[in-house]
């Protein structure tokens, strides 16, 4: 058995990008890059109007009032033709190319039209209203680097960059094996006092989700070695992580390593002195990542966000450090001292400060309702009190 920080270093020396690949940008999102996204264009590509209004020479407005004829419009993706002469202005929208000769942009609260010509009363001040060609950014230059997740502001820049594909991390499959004989699937249990729904796996695939994994399946088995053994076989072909629940201690039917043993099963690690989540283990068999998680939902959970989570931001691409963030938040009631196990506690945050929920329970779901975070107390910690600030992990 190994401490916290020992387990989550073996994490990190694993957590290796799985390679690369390049997907359509509208399938990129949350993807991590593995190359740079490099402009190919300059944005705006020529000069536009950034209002609505009337593109002037200054020199038709040195006296004024001025009252000058309108030779044409210029929309957003259809600019005025050929040079406009002294003496003239165009009608020209918000993105339109500004036509060549213009030194401005009069925004049309300050024009009066009739008919076929504009009447300018007042001097222009302030801004020319005009955006310069490349003032957003030019071609070549680098507008989201490399590592960077992919959320929707760097998605506009990749759009704007004119890249309709970008190389990315590829995600890592995980596939979530459900083991005991209790288990049932979510609406069968009625009728059945002995059978509990089967509810880990629904909460570690959608964790594994926000962290970049892709799910390629859940699967449920009874306690079966042959059952299970077989099971394993398949699931190492299909992902690169596989996450098997239940069957971490030593009874008779725990059969969570056995069954990845004839695939030449490698521990990482055994169990970690923490509560909860004291059985997780980690290994490898098979060419694939096994990551052992307990059966009880709350302990599963944690332990998913605290070793799952950075593994798979890691595989794909991304800093597994990136997902042990942890934060200062004051107490909001005293919080006794905490026993030889490295303890994280399941807490909500209240305002400013965090409130660590009385129901503890390693079996408790709802509770886990309630959590939006862990509270991290090292072994043999005493007593904190009300305001003390503590360790804090979003959940």
């Amino acid at each position: 058995m190994i401490d916290f920080e020992a387990a989550a270093a073996k994490i990190v020396e694993i957590a290796q990008p799985l390679g690369v690949e390049q997907v359509a940008l509208p399938a990129a999102r949350g993807r991590v890059l593995a190359q740079d996204v490099v402009a190919r264009c300059a944005a705006p590509p020529v000069p536009v109007s950034a209002m609505d209004g009337y593109a002037v020479r200054d020199i038709d407005l040195a006296r004024l009032p001025a009252r000058l004829p309108i030779l044409g419009a210029a929309f957003a993706g259809g600019g005025f033709d050929g040079v406009m002469p002294a003496g003239a202005c165009v009608r020209t929208f918000t993105g339109a190319p500004v036509p060549m000769g213009a030194d401005r942009i009069v925004i049309q609260e300050d024009v009066v039209r009739e008919g076929d010509l504009a009447c300018f009363e007042t001097p222009p001040v302030g801004r020319r209203h005009v955006r310069p060609a490349g003032s957003d950014f030019r071609a070549g230059d680098v507008l989201v680097a490399a590592g960077s997740r992919l959320n929707p502001q760097r998605l506009i820049a990749a759009a704007a960059a004119d890249l309709a594909q970008l190389t990315v991390y590829r995600r890592p499959r995980v596939l979530l094996l459900a083991t005991g004989d209790e288990l049932v699937d979510p609406g069968q249990q009625a009728g059945r006092p002995q059978a509990i729904p089967e509810s880990v796996s629904f909460g570690v695939a959608a964790l594994a989700e926000d962290w970049g994994a892709e799910v390629v399946g859940r699967w449920r088995c009874g306690d079966d070695l042959d059952a299970l053994r077989a099971m394993a076989a398949h699931g190492v072909e299909a992902a690169d992580v596989v996450v098997v629940t239940g069957g971490a201690s030593v009874g008779e039917k725990d059969f969570a390593q056995a069954m990845f043993a004839p695939l030449g099963l490698e521990l990482v690690f055994a169990k970690v002195a923490m509560k909860p989540g004291k059985p997780i283990w980690v290994g490898r068999a098979g060419g694939a990542i096994i990551v052992g998680l307990p059966g009880n939902p709350t302990s599963a959970l944690v332990t998913a966000r605290l070793f799952l989570a950075p593994l798979l931001a890691g595989l794909g691409g991304g800093d597994p450090n990136a997902a042990w963030v942890w934060l200062k938040a004051p107490l909001s009631a005293d919080l006794a001292c905490c026993g030889d196990r490295e303890t994280f506690y399941r807490a909500r945050s209240v305002g400013a400060g965090v409130e660590v929920l009385a129901d503890q329970d390693a079996a408790s779901q709802w509770a886990l309702v309630q959590a939006d975070l862990l509270v991290r107390r090292r072994p043999g910690a005493i007593g904190a009190a009300a305001d003390e600030p503590v360790e804090c992990l979003y959940l």
